[in-house]
């Protein structure tokens, strides 16, 4: 992880592992979906101010590491990402929904899983120490 953001009222060092899937798993994100679904995943996060670390768009699924403030949920994210995206790239792409049974584009599944730069030990030793100090 990278060096810990400051805010105005808070430090933080969030870091989110999210990955979903078309859909039926159809190979519909290539070509000019695929580069339209990056851009718009951006623009995503510049407007909910989240911080897209790194991403990966596949034929059927989409991986992405993303940090943002704590007062934003996890599942708030995702739902931004997933629901915004699926809507503008209908919008783009009219015929997609036509590939896609009963138009839905994005799978309801959602993986998510937090990511650290130190380990759950390394916490509760600290965390233990502090009286000894």
């Amino acid at each position: 992880m990278s060096n810990p953001v400051h805010g105005r009222t808070t430090v933080y060092n969030t870091g989110y592992h999210i990955v979903w899937s078309v859909k039926y798993r159809k190979d519909v994100l290539t070509g000019k979906l695929e580069k339209s679904l990056k851009q718009i995943l951006i623009d995503i996060a510049y407007e909910k101010n989240f911080i897209i670390k790194e991403m990966e768009i596949l034929p059927d699924h989409v991986h992405l590491f993303v940090s943002a403030k704590p007062k934003y949920s996890p599942s708030y994210i995702y739902k931004m990402f997933k629901g915004i995206s699926g809507r503008r790239l209908f919008i783009k792409y009219p015929s997609l929904k036509k590939k896609l049974y009963k138009g839905h584009l994005w799978n309801p599944s959602t993986y998510i899983g937090t990511v650290g730069h130190i380990s759950e030990d390394t916490i509760e030793k600290y965390m233990r120490d502090q009286k000894k100090k």
